[in-house]
């Protein structure tokens, strides 16, 4: 199988795209959502839930996969970051269904304590720079969030188990599938530049680490790609970026993990060096902010136009193809 990228006309709405006959994807403007489970078997689970604004979108997408009132088994979680959980309560009020996330993401998604701070010092790109702009409070899903089996299994997606992968956020997972080696990575690594908006605008489908303004354990984030290339993927379905696929895939994450110091860890920032310390409560510990020679005035300015670029390019693309 050649290495290539999975990215075909009518992907950011509509219906979703297959990866593999029962994975697909939506992209919601700048992450993905993925649908697992076969359109006849009436059995699927939702992986992520995008950015704020998108369910509608979602619910849409899964209409058309899987019939009219068709609702997942369950919600999974790579972890809880804005963009991966904004249209989460929606959706959750709408299907009524459980939803899953490994123990230490659940201060994050019930209001106990908010992320590590984002690091827009990092990365180089506007998308970095936007990075203190991001929403920064948690959710609360309160009982409605569930902690994953401790034994790595998916009882509603059979086959498949989560693989621990902390570093990006302290709690994130990957999902992964032995028979055919198809992997859900999340965050972990991602298939686009995530700081560049130019990146994000063409989606040049290559492999990357984590994006570095939210990432506060760098360590941690290596051996988890570490792990990741072990597994020897064939297909990859990343949080942000283009699915690839092919032997090609395997050996660039191999590259990665060997590489990961210089080819996605930053030289300098406010974690680098020094994580974030983190528990089952929440945030524990922070080393203390860089120092930014760009002011916030610039900063916000110049980086929400360029999120607006991207934006606006996205939804230009959905009216294209209407």
């Amino acid at each position: 199988m050649a290495d290539v990228a999975l990215r075909p006309p009518g992907s950011l709405h509509g219906a979703p795209i297959p990866v593999v006959p029962d994975v697909a994807y939506l992209r919601t403007a700048i992450v993905n959502v993925a649908f697992v489970g076969a359109p006849e078997s009436g059995r699927w689970v939702l992986v992520d839930a995008g950015i704020s604004g998108y369910a509608d979108h979602i619910a849409d997408a899964a209409a058309r996969r899987f019939g009219d009132g068709s609702r997942p088994e369950a919600i999974v979680l790579t972890h809880g970051h804005f963009d991966h959980v904004g249209s989460l309560r929606a959706l959750v009020e709408r299907w009524d269904v459980p939803v899953y996330a490994h123990q230490l993401e659940l201060p994050y998604l019930t209001g106990r304590s908010a992320y590590p701070p984002p690091d827009p010092t990092v990365g180089g790109g506007a998308m970095a720079r936007l990075a203190g702009l991001y929403p920064k409070r948690p959710i609360d899903l309160g009982e409605r969030v569930r902690p994953l089996a401790d034994d790595g299994s998916l009882p509603e997606m059979p086959g498949w188990r989560w693989v621990f992968t902390p570093g990006h956020t302290p709690g994130h997972v990957s999902l992964f599938r032995e028979a055919d080696r198809v992997l859900i990575a999340g965050d972990a690594f991602v298939t686009t530049k995530q700081e560049s908006a130019l990146a994000v605008l063409t989606q040049r489908a290559e492999i990357n680490g984590p994006p570095m303004y939210f990432t506060p354990d760098w360590e941690r984030a290596w051996s988890s790609v570490k792990a990741l290339a072990a597994l020897e993927p064939l297909v990859a379905l990343t949080g942000h970026g283009s699915p690839m696929q092919g032997p090609q895939l395997a050996e660039d994450l191999h590259a990665l993990a060997r590489d990961f110091d210089v080819r996605a860890m930053p030289s300098h920032g406010r974690y680098v060096g020094r994580p974030a310390v983190t528990d089952e409560r929440g945030v524990v510990s922070l080393p203390p902010a860089p120092s930014d020679p760009v002011t916030g005035l610039a900063l916000g300015i110049g980086a929400a136009v360029a999120l607006g670029m991207v934006v606006r390019s996205l939804r230009g693309d959905q009216r294209g193809r209407a």
